[in-house]
């Protein structure tokens, strides 16, 4: 339990941080989802538009430092390859 003013606030920023992360990384979830839906459904433009967007996606990720700038690399590495060899 936080005592000090100083504590609770820390407090307060953990969790608000806590959610605000929790909500980019669902929105981080669902894009690469969506790509890899396309991908499966055989439908490469509609696997290219998604990427687009998850690309978007991807770098605010790593730019806010809710993953590393290699693992969105990798992630867009490996997306556009599926993509292409559609």
């Amino acid at each position: 339990m936080a005592n000090t003013a100083q504590s609770k606030k820390r407090a307060r920023q953990a969790e608000t941080h806590r959610q605000r992360n929790a909500s980019y990384r669902a929105m981080f979830r669902t894009s690469l989802k969506k790509v890899l839906a396309a991908i499966s459904a055989g439908n490469k433009d509609e696997a290219t538009t998604a990427y687009k967007a998850a690309v978007s996606v991807i770098d605010k990720s790593s730019n806010k430092g809710l993953i590393h700038k290699n693992k969105a690399a990798r992630y867009k590495n490996r997306l556009n390859t599926r993509i292409h060899a559609m």
